[in-house]
């Protein structure tokens, strides 16, 4: 029997790919508010009522979809924050070196990066089960902030007394043992990185930006300075 079940699970998870890559093909000829479930079935050539059994909605393939791309990205993040530190790298290198792994990412997979950091699917609301995958890159910057506030230290960036409240409020739901003038850096930080990013994977930087490997890289590192990061 164990052999019988072993069998069916691995079809199941070869059907599942399967519908999975039909499924970003869609996405990347017609875009996510055209995914159909009917649609990938029929390529498949799949009956649909086969298909439900795997994904019942089209908002549950989505929502696979998103957590497979933002797991996809935070595991780019955090691989290259490890080998940045098997390398001996100071946080600021370490910073510099994520962010150029999530444009690299992005730049590689402009159609699922459009799925989790472009325009809202029409009629879809993202799950809980969307939320740690969508941390991850994110968290992985938060932790290079925290291991050199932990270490050497890091230099506060000025926030003023208005923002304090919501500054410490983000600090206690999100990035626990940093100061909130660091936190408030961080999320600010963190949307001029998906800013730029997003800038370079819809074509905002054509006729703009020519050397864009050399104009990233000064604006990662102008992040990390706003963040608080030593520059060494």
């Amino acid at each position: 029997m164990s052999t019988v079940r072993g069998a069916r699970e691995r079809a199941r998870i070869e059907v599942t790919a399967a519908i999975k890559d039909e499924a970003r093909r869609m996405l990347a000829a017609e875009g996510a508010a055209k995914l159909s479930l009917r649609a990938v079935a029929r390529e498949l050539g799949m009956v649909s009522s086969a298909l439900y059994r795997y994904f019942p909605s089209r908002d549950e393939l989505l929502t696979a979809l998103i957590v497979d791309a933002y797991d996809s990205v935070g595991a780019a993040a955090e691989e290259a924050d490890a080998r940045a530190c098997a390398a001996g790298a100071p946080p600021r290198a370490r910073w510099v070196e994520v962010c150029g792994a999530f444009r690299a990412w992005a730049l590689a997979h402009p159609h699922e990066y459009s799925l989790i950091y472009g325009s809202p699917v029409p009629g879809y609301s993202a799950p809980l089960d969307t939320v740690g995958p969508a941390a991850r890159a994110a968290n992985t910057l938060i932790g290079i902030v925290r291991a050199a506030h932990q270490g050497r230290g890091i230099a506060l960036p000025p926030l003023p007394a208005a923002l304090r409240a919501e500054a410490e409020r983000m600090t206690a739901d999100f990035a626990e043992g940093l100061p909130p003038e660091v936190t408030a850096a961080l999320v600010a930080a963190w949307g001029q990185l998906v800013g730029l990013v997003s800038c370079e994977v819809f074509g905002q930087f054509n006729r703009v930006v020519e050397d864009r490997d050399a104009f990233f890289g000064h604006a990662a590192g102008q992040l990390a300075h706003a963040v608080g990061l030593p520059s060494v």
